[in-house]
């Protein structure tokens, strides 16, 4: 058997950038001091005009960017998930989203798997913060083809997009001719009678995992890729809640206020069923290896099939 392709999904944004900067003049890299760990280096070698670094900044970053797309501009503001999310909320909600302007946020570095750089860089709250902002739509992809995909995609979306990638390599999953990727909408990877598993990022490689090992103990398991966490594609959770009547969400993020917290949302509303969350349960994270670390917080494969066996039984 070949071994499987691992790319990380901040490779596949610095990729991408330099792509649709190929195509279109009007794209503007913003990078607070971090250019060679967002990989948005890259794109700064090819379009060195175009690409501004806003040093140890990321404020300031959010309010030039802010400030560019008024002119028809299209940036995409670059700097870890920790720093962008966090740091610069208050210049995100005030200077992108309330006036709905045009900036994309390529937020790198998010969740456990940054590894040693542990806990303060640890961002797992992001995308509770992002649900929280009218308008934002948010793009977790989980590996390099739905990564490119995602910022293609955010680009010609009119708006503000906050995209999550990570520091870590993950397999390639979506590397098929029948992949699309369009934002709102969630992607069956696997059907399944007996319960539904919902994964975002790299979680998703998990759950198709943990489905396998499922399968092998009769259980067989509906595994759902939501890569838009908002707009979250609330028809195709009540579809799956309604044929399998229990839902595991697994995620590299908080289990409060991100996708478990986005799907509860919407089923207790339209389809109640019974739902079991797995993510980081409402702790900080810590320095380590980064496969190590997802082993002990339950988000690999194996953890992700002791939990949903565990649910089902």
């Amino acid at each position: 058997m070949s071994e499987v392709k691992k790319i990380a999904t901040r490779e596949s944004y610095g990729n991408a950038l330099i792509e649709l900067g190929k195509e279109h003049e009007n794209l503007v890299v913003l990078d607070a001091d971090l250019a060679a760990a967002t990989k948005t280096g890259m794109f700064k070698k090819v379009f060195p005009e175009r690409h501004i670094d806003c040093g140890i900044a990321e404020c300031d970053m959010i309010g030039i960017a802010a400030g560019i797309a008024t002119t028809g501009m299209v940036p995409f503001a670059s700097t870890f998930a920790m720093f962008a999310a966090g740091r610069a909320f208050e210049q995100i909600r005030n200077s992108v989203g309330y006036p709905h302007l045009n900036v994309k946020i390529g937020a790198t570095h998010a969740g456990i798997s940054v590894g040693e750089d542990g806990a303060t860089h640890q961002c797992n709250e992001d995308i509770a913060l992002m649900r929280t902002i009218p308008g934002m739509t948010i793009i977790n992809p989980s590996d390099d083809v739905e990564a490119k995909a995602a910022v293609r995609a955010a680009y010609e979306l009119d708006g503000p997009v906050y995209l999550r990638f990570g520091r870590l390599a993950v397999p390639v999953i979506n590397d098929n001719d029948d992949y699309k990727f369009e934002i709102g909408k969630g992607v069956v990877l696997r059907e399944g009678k007996d319960v539904t598993i919902v994964a975002t990022g790299l979680c998703v490689s998990s759950a198709l995992e943990a489905a396998d090992m499922l399968a092998e103990d009769g259980i067989e398991a509906k595994v759902i890729n939501i890569h838009t966490i908002k707009p979250i594609d609330s028809d195709l959770l009540v579809e799956a809640a309604k044929e399998t009547g229990k839902v595991v969400t697994v995620e590299e993020h908080s289990v409060i206020g991100g996708l478990g917290g986005a799907v509860c949302e919407v089923l207790s509303e339209k389809y109640p069923v019974p739902v079991k969350r797995i993510g980081v349960n409402d702790v900080y994270g810590e320095s380590g290896p980064a496969v190590k670390l997802i082993e002990k917080y339950g988000l690999d494969g194996k953890g992700v099939y002791a939990s949903v066996k565990e649910f089902v039984k």
